[in-house]
């Protein structure tokens, strides 16, 4: 038992933690899913691999509590393996296993125990079908890919040799993590400033004092111009446009589906980013552009009037200060949002992909994503009833969560058998519906579609819809 249980201090959430068990809704539950195709894996090694590996990590054997001084860590100390492993004999064919996965979204994991569970299905077809759900306070999948990582070898015959983690007390960090939150929304974070370059904010005043006349000037200046910025970026965020209404913004009904792909080379979407200059994230953009297109059925005359968002995840641990960002294999959530606005009214597959690029690369070098981690870090100190509303502010900006989450480049091997796929969805919180994911993976990529059923019908379509964009992309002639 570590010196973290030991403490009488209460092992609290970070804010940004804490933040996804008070968005969420009974109709939203805010868990990542992920589902892994592993040649040959048979129950008794999975659970010998998950005894020896993944539960080293402290956090994965506790419960989050909600008590008076906020969320807490709670060791579950009833903690059984069998409670979170489930063995699944029947044989499934795709898309029967498409169904049962579907099925498992909507089952609530136990409040009671920690908030994750593995199933293992050894007689789908295609491969042993290992799925995965986790409560999204215990990590986002930036940090969820690093944990599969350390202990996923390279070789078969290879042992994991760094992993597992300990929780400590946070008093100390808290402080920092506040101060953090503020300085996002107030100035634009320190800590964005400091990775850039400028020491502006970072300085006492003392050190101020020391300064030549001329340049007390210089660093007032660029205080305030750094102010002005921050304003402007939280103004813009605030100003926003929400989304047109529209059959993608229905209220939800808390049944949802899901469908993936097969996969798809890697090297399609890199030859396409690479020929006009642009990310694969907007490559991905652009093929989800074209198919909520199609899944609105606005008639094109409308649709030079409609406005519709995807909610973006943007990665800020490089951009935190040292102080703040997670140790090693450390789960917990880092990451921001941006809002890029899809262009549903091109007429053509690039012209939508030019004009993303232009909005998603503004946004990218915008603090946009530090702000936003910001807010929701301090949104969830706030009683309820003020916490809806800043949720609402935001959410209501997007019709969709599309996220990109770049994995290993070269085969992993789980109890020494090789990993074929890995595929995730991603959650969607306030009123968002859709959810859309792409995961590379040894040389493939691979789209993943979750929806509501009161906002998407059939999920099958949309999915076709964006491998055909790609199609349409990857023949376009080059600029």
């Amino acid at each position: 038992m570590s010196d973290a249980v030991n403490d009488r201090e209460p092992l609290r959430l970070l804010p940004m933690d804490a933040a996804w068990l008070n968005l969420e809704s009974p109709q939203n539950p805010l868990t990542i899913t992920v589902l892994m195709r592993v040649d040959g894996l048979n129950f008794a090694e999975l659970r010998a691999f998950l005894q020896r590996y993944w539960l080293t990590w402290e956090r994965f054997r506790m419960v989050p509590v909600e008590k008076s001084c906020g969320w807490c860590w709670e060791r579950d100390r009833h903690f059984d393996l069998v409670n979170h492993l489930v063995h699944v004999p029947e044989a499934m064919d795709e898309q029967r296993l498409q169904q049962w996965v579907s099925a498992r979204l909507n089952q609530p994991l136990r409040r009671n125990r920690p908030h994750w569970a593995f199933w293992l299905v050894p007689n789908a077809e295609g491969g042993a079908a290992l799925l995965f759900r986790i409560h999204h306070c215990y990590g986002d999948g930036m940090s969820l890919l690093d944990v599969f990582d350390s202990i996923c070898t390279k070789a078969p015959d290879e042992q994991p040799t760094v992993f597992g983690s300990s929780e400590r007390p946070t008093a100390r960090r808290w402080p920092q993590v506040l101060q953090a939150c503020r300085d996002a929304v107030s100035t634009g974070f320190r800590g964005w400033r400091e990775h850039s370059g400028s020491t502006g904010g970072s300085a006492s005043a003392s050190q101020h004092d020391e300064l030549p006349e001329s340049h007390q000037a210089g660093a007032l200046e660029q205080g305030a111009m750094t102010g002005l910025r921050a304003i402007n970026e939280i103004t813009g965020m605030i100003t926003e446009p929400e989304d047109t209404p529209s059959s993608l913004k229905r209220s939800l009904l808390g049944r949802r589906h899901c469908r993936w792909s097969g996969p798809v080379p890697v090297r399609r979407f890199l030859s396409i980013a690479r020929r006009y200059g642009c990310s694969i994230n907007d490559v991905l953009l652009a093929c989800v552009a074209a198919a909520m297109r199609d899944a609105m059925a606005v008639p094109e005359r409308l649709l030079n009037q409609s406005v519709v968002h995807a909610a973006v995840p943007v990665d800020i641990r490089r951009s935190l200060p040292a102080r703040l960002r997670p140790a090693p294999q450390m789960p917990g959530n880092y990451f921001g949002t941006v809002f890029v606005p899809l262009p549903l009214d091109g007429r053509y597959a690039l012209e939508r992909l030019w004009r993303i690029k232009h909005e998603s690369r503004r946004l990218r070098r915008s603090w946009q994503p530090v702000i936003s981690w910001g807010l929701s870090g301090l949104a969830s100190l706030l009683p309820p009833s003020l916490r809806k509303p800043i949720a609402d502010l935001f959410y209501r900006k997007a019709s969709a969560v599309v996220s990109n989450v770049p994995g290993t480049r070269e085969p992993r091997y789980l109890a020494g058998r090789r990993v074929l796929e890995q595929m995730f969805w991603v959650p969607q919180a306030g009123e968002i519906g859709l959810g859309v994911s792409i995961v590379s993976y040894a040389g493939n990529v691979q789209f993943g579609v979750v929806a509501d059923e009161a906002v998407l019908s059939d999920p099958d379509a949309f999915l076709a819809r964006c491998v055909k964009e790609l199609d349409i992309l990857s023949d376009s002639p080059a600029p």
